[in-house]
């Protein structure tokens, strides 16, 4: 434990006190907008059915959005995109908290939510962009870069336990509306100071650069401050020699999806969740037994910075993704709050590692042009496989009851053990090197 409290130590070291509590505060709307749209139009409106369209089309605008909002901060650095992301969603929070108040049609709401959601200026990911090329530019070893991204994931996972119990406050006290104003000024205040934060400077825009331009300007990559070499051994990493779009290893597809696995496990989770505390009468205990889930997982992922640096990447994937299986089959004969409890608490506890390593595996992969989009995608794919589930599973455990979402959940951790085993990603973290390198503008 100590061992692992000195290298969280040295993580906070690369970026100073300020910018995770900004980053933190910056991602907490996203976790808040979805049920809190959902609180909000269902109460104002009275449909249950439109309130589900407009959380529906918030996460697809994120999911969509997301990996274009990382391509342009790839391309012209974050400072530029974040301010832009950041006040434009803000001012589209604040429509739909109007819009939704004035009672106005469920078109104009959608489309508020679908812009809503496609402006989320993807702070999670791009504060792991960051801070991966922090510490490549401190000539940190993996094992740091991979406690920077546990450091990153509990991060995620506070928010999303802590978002949506604000919602759930703010509409029991107050009104719906209040937290997603909230929102809104988070957006702005901490996006902004996300934004501006001196280490944004770090990550200098992927342009290529011109062929006159000396071989070592063209070899620093995105990772450099101005003037400055590239880390040097960075295994074989293609450093953005003249390449604004670098091909794209297929391998990332499979982490991809894998995402999105693990977002149809959290979706079908939800549902299944939902469903049972309904029929045992209880269904306020709904939220608090997903927060127990995700406090197990944020804790999960601060002690993954133990795990030896001999069990590779790849060997955790696979460990992730079979423990996910092990660990969700007794959802499928859970009848009772009390085991219901104990499952998920279990269960949490295999989220975050799986979670970490893809991102860890996708930080190895990609070209370092392409970070930041990539890191977009993955949480992307989360939010479109969750809202998709959610979708699904809820039906089925209406028709079917409870088992039949949980089902869907120990498909889903099925599925990525399978993909952990057989992808080319489990068996090697190759990258491009700059020989292989497309040309510049060449696609995936």
């Amino acid at each position: 434990m100590t061992v692992a409290m000195a290298t969280y130590r040295r993580v906070l070291a690369l970026t100073g006190p300020l910018l995770p509590v900004v980053s933190f505060l910056g991602r907490l709307p996203t976790a808040m907008c979805q049920l809190g749209s959902l609180l909000l139009v269902a109460r104002t409106s009275g449909s249950l059915a439109t309130a589900g369209l407009v959380a529906g089309a918030l996460a697809a605008g994120q999911t969509v959005g997301g990996p274009l909002l990382g391509r342009l901060a790839d391309r012209h650095g974050q400072r530029p995109v974040v301010l832009a992301a950041c006040w434009f969603d803000a001012l589209a929070v604040a429509a739909l908290v109007a819009a939704a108040l004035a009672r106005t049609g469920t078109p104009l709401l959608v489309l508020t939510g679908l812009l809503a959601g496609a402006a989320v200026p993807q702070i999670g990911p791009l504060a792991r962009t960051r801070l991966v090329a922090l510490a490549r530019r401190a000539r940190a070893d993996d094992r740091l870069v991979h406690t920077a991204l546990s450091f990153e994931g509990t991060l995620d996972e506070t928010s999303f336990v802590l978002g949506p119990a604000l919602v759930g406050l703010s509409a029991t006290v107050a009104h719906p509306a209040v937290a997603l104003s909230l929102a809104a000024l988070l957006l702005a205040v901490c996006g902004s100071a996300f934004a501006l934060h001196p280490t944004a400077a770090v990550l200098r825009p992927s342009a290529a650069a011109p062929p006159s331009a000396p071989a070592a300007a063209r070899s620093a990559g995105p990772w450099a401050g101005p003037g400055e070499p590239a880390p040097d051994g960075h295994r074989g990493r293609a450093r953005g020699a003249g390449t604004a779009r670098a091909p794209m290893p297929r391998a990332v597809h499979g982490l991809r999806l894998s995402m999105a696995l693990q977002g149809v496990l959290f979706g079908a989770c939800q549902a299944g969740i939902a469903a049972l505390t309904t029929r045992l009468h209880q269904p306020d205990q709904a939220g608090l037994v997903y927060a127990a889930m995700g406090v197990m997982s944020a804790v999960a992922g601060l002690l993954l910075a133990l795990v030896p640096a001999r069990i590779t990447l790849p060997v955790r994937w696979r460990a992730a993704g079979a423990a996910l299986v092990v660990l969700s089959v007794p959802l499928l004969w859970v009848r009772s709050l009390g085991a219901l409890y104990l499952v998920v608490v279990v269960l949490g506890v295999a989220f975050a590692p799986h979670l970490i390593t893809v991102f860890g595996l996708t930080e190895r992969l990609v070209p370092a042009g392409r970070l930041a989009e990539s890191m977009a995608f993955l949480t992307s794919a989360v939010v479109g496989g969750q809202a998709l589930s959610l979708a699904a599973s809820g039906r089925l455990a209406e028709a079917h009851g409870p088992a039949a979402a949980f089902a869907v959940a120990v498909g889903a951790a099925a599925s990525i053990c399978a993909l952990a085993l057989g992808s080319r990603a489990g068996t090697s973290a190759a990258v491009p090197t700059p020989a292989a390198a497309a040309p510049a503008g060449s696609g995936r």
